[in-house]
């Protein structure tokens, strides 16, 4: 591919204001007019590409499809229907089924018509066996309307959030008393849907999108369209060749979570892209069905958390073809939400430079559920390893010295206005100066040249002391273990007020099959797993201070429990509820005499936790 004639990335511009414990960082750039809601974004695509491409799924070995045009008429027809029913402001609609073209009409209604919508993520309904979080979400939000594609899966969560006077819609399947989302789409819209059209503005609430807080209680966090809108104006303004070149996607990313609904999704509204709805996830037995997709559209821009990554470099080691198929016309590959191992950042790089005939840059960058998502972006090539970019149009980011590390909070267009029905908690996560408390750590990839841009140094809430008053930074230790080690799918650091470091962790059966061979489950007690992760300790501990070693590990058979918190929506380790849970895991990990089953760094011996024990009282 010969890449166009306007510039991918625009030219980095920062300014920085150099306090001494406090440093404020913005780009030079201000921020351009947007869009003020997403519905004009749908109508304004609608109106100039009505049979361009907006969506497509897959149905009977194809693709079904969704135009623009098509998508603006239902949308129409679905916010009539949701008018006629008294849906509103103050009566949501709630979304329990994952990405399809249905799942995006609903939404798109929404939109039109100044509904708010609640897309919930898919675990709550179909992982959970108690439904405590999304029977919590309606009783906070009084949903009026709740959507299922299918009644099948998803009946025992209609039946946990059901109520008098609320609607249920659903795709296909049966299901008693519920409307047909056909139905929906088939109301005449009526001067109804203009009028409420009319009075959706910047400030008017598009979505509520629930994230686990470190208890695992979901939080409701406002995503207004101003804040969406102003985003994705941002984004385009450090990535300017996406305004003369619609986005391409073929995506899984949930759109109950922010980088897939509101990053990826929104990207696809603002800039009249087309999205290509993957069902598979990224697992050794799903991913198969990725690479299908990826081969036939061939995207010109990618998205991905670092487990796709690890599946995608895989199958372009693999398969040559699919590689060049994979960059014949891909702009860049851009990661988020966790880092990326060292290790599989160059992996995708050489086979990036391998099999493409233009650059495709790695990028990364980084934000939150409560910051529309963006906040900082790489538009530069190459970044370097691990770099999440700078400042976004209209960001400013306060870095505040704590320790040793710098506190990041942010100000700007995108951020959230609170947490829906929690006015406390909305109090306490905004500075004296109006700055949102992001939680997260950044520092400068060169302290003496701020354009070659911050990378994330892990969550404050993670740090925590030994007995000795060594500060350990859990998030920073976790990454090193896993990149070391190769084979852990994910791992919890722990040791607070303890006289060493440890670690629990599972085990990646996919990683681990591949290396030890065999199609079932490796044991935890397998030889060679255990000698490699005690070489792993080995050599990640290898000259380093009480603080960054991991002097014991334990593996856990028993997968993390969305129910118990373990898990949040995002899919990602809740460590704090973790360690509350693991109670005899601990006690073993830090029992004095050491447990001749342990894995450490002088010898291989392995414990196996099966269901775990009630934390211990502190």
């Amino acid at each position: 591919m010969t890449a166009g004639a306007t510039r991918v990335f625009a030219t980095p511009r920062v300014l920085v204001e150099d306090r001494g414990d406090v440093v404020l960082l913005r780009s030079a750039d201000e921020l351009g007019e947007h869009a003020p809601t997403l519905g004009h974004l749908l109508r304004r695509h609608g109106e100039r590409a009505p049979d361009a491409l907006l969506a497509a799924q897959r149905h009977d070995g194809g693709w079904r499809r969704l135009t623009w045009g098509d998508a603006r008429h239902a949308a129409d027809a679905v916010g009539q229907a949701m008018l006629d029913r008294g849906l509103g402001a103050d009566r949501p609609l709630m979304i329990l089924s994952g990405n399809s073209i249905e799942h995006l009409v609903m939404a798109l209604g929404a939109h039109t018509t100044g509904v708010p919508v609640i897309p919930v993520s898919t675990a709550y309904s179909l992982a959970s066996r108690d439904h405590a979080r999304i029977r919590a979400i309606a009783a906070l939000c009084s949903p009026g309307m709740v959507f299922a594609d299918d009644p099948g899966p998803y009946g025992a969560a209609l039946d946990a959030v059901a109520a008098p006077g609320r609607v249920e819609v659903v795709a296909r399947g049966q299901r008693a008393g519920a409307v047909r989302f056909d139905d929906l789409v088939r109301t005449p819209a009526g001067p109804d849907v203009e009028r409420a059209f009319a009075a959706v503005t910047p400030q008017s609430v598009a979505k509520l999108l629930f994230t686990s807080g470190s208890t695992g209680v979901p939080k409701g966090v406002v995503n207004t369209h101003g804040m969406l809108c102003s985003n994705q104006q941002a984004i385009g303004q450090v990535w300017p060749f996406m305004a003369g070149e619609p986005p391409v996607l073929v995506d899984w990313l949930p759109w109950s979570h922010t980088f897939g609904g509101n990053h990826n999704l929104g990207q696809v509204l603002a800039f009249g892209g087309s999205i290509h709805i993957d069902d598979a996830k990224p697992t050794a037995e799903d991913f198969p069905r990725s690479i299908a997709a990826l081969r036939a559209i061939r995207p010109t821009v990618y998205y991905n958390v670092p487990a796709g990554y690890a599946q995608l470099a895989c199958a372009l080691e693999d398969d040559h073809g699919f590689a060049r198929a994979f960059f014949s016309r891909l702009r860049f590959m851009f990661s988020a939400a966790a880092a990326l191992e060292p290790a599989l950042w160059d992996r995708l790089r050489a086979v990036a430079d391998a099999a493409s005939d233009h650059d495709v840059p790695l990028i990364a960058g980084w934000g939150a559920t409560e910051t529309g998502p963006g906040l900082t972006a790489a538009h530069w090539h190459p970044a370097a390893r691990g770099c999440i970019g700078l400042p976004l149009p209209g960001v400013t980011l306060k870095l505040v010295a704590r320790d040793t590390r710098w506190e990041a909070m942010a100000k700007g267009p995108g951020i959230t206005p609170g947490y829906f029905g929690q006015p406390g908690l909305t109090a306490q996560t905004f500075d004296s100066d109006g700055f949102f408390r992001t939680g997260d750590a950044c520092r400068f990839v060169d302290e003496t040249d701020p354009h070659q841009g911050l990378v994330f140094d892990g969550r404050l809430g993670e740090d925590f002391k030994l007995v000795t008053g060594t500060w350990v930074r859990a998030g920073r230790l976790r990454t090193a273990l896993l990149a070391e080690a190769g084979v852990l799918a994910d791992a919890v650091i722990a040791g607070e007020n303890e006289r060493f470091v440890g670690a629990l962790a599972w085990v990646d059966q996919t990683r681990a099959r591949r290396r030890y061979g065999g199609e079932r489950p490796v044991a935890l007690d397998h030889p060679g797993l255990r000698d490699d992760l005690a070489r792993a300790l080995q050599a990640l501990n290898e000259g380093q201070g009480s603080a960054s070693r991991i002097e014991r590990l334990v593996l856990l058979d028993e997968p993390p429990s969305i129910d118990s918190g373990e898990v949040t929506d995002k899919g990602s380790l809740n460590r704090r509820a973790v360690l509350q849970r693991r109670g005899s895991a601990l006690a073993e990990l830090f029992g004095d005499p050491a447990s001749r089953q342990m894995v450490e760094p002088d010898r291989a011996q392995t414990s196996v936790q099966g269901h775990p024990e009630p934390a211990r009282p502190a």
